[in-house]
């Protein structure tokens, strides 16, 4: 699983002109669900990213997360994340989890967010979307369940 976490004053994602989710000061996250990706990776993804600090505290350093802000946190699910670029201009997509699988884990994630956060939206699953966001920084991490998994 592959996030891009990008600190926000605003977000919004559109559907055929119409917004369908939107946040304040927080994240958005585009999420890409990988083949053979499971509740672990995202269990494992959603506690490191509400925990993540880096928000600025009272001495302008990055020390605190969403949760000690009272951030809100948009997740639009982007399968492109999972691109293979190694041959050719056109990259594939094939590393990326079938959709009927890949929708059940964003659900899921989208869920445990919800246990932890007041606010939580999102886009629509397979929509085509339109995201809009003003990045407070910038500050844009990309994170890797994998990454996660390896003690190295």
């Amino acid at each position: 699983m592959k996030a891009v976490i990008q600190r926000v004053k605003h977000a919004s994602v559109e559907v055929e002109g119409k917004i369908v989710g939107s946040c304040n000061e927080g994240f958005l996250v585009l999420l890409g669900v990988a083949e053979g990706d499971t509740e672990r990776e995202a269990e494992m993804l959603c506690r490191k990213i509400v925990n993540l600090r880096i928000f600025e505290d009272d001495a302008g350093k990055m020390n605190r997360s969403l949760l000690d802000i009272d951030g809100e946190l948009l997740v639009v699910s982007q399968f492109t994340l999972l691109a293979n670029y190694r041959h050719g201009n056109r990259p594939d997509f094939m590393a990326s989890a079938k959709p009927d699988e890949a929708n059940r884990l964003y659900e899921y994630f989208k869920e445990l967010a919800k246990k932890e956060l007041r606010r939580v939206e999102s886009g629509i699953f397979g929509a085509d979307m339109k995201v809009s966001l003003l990045n407070d920084g910038p500050v844009t991490i990309v994170m890797d369940s994998d990454v996660l998994k390896s003690k190295k």
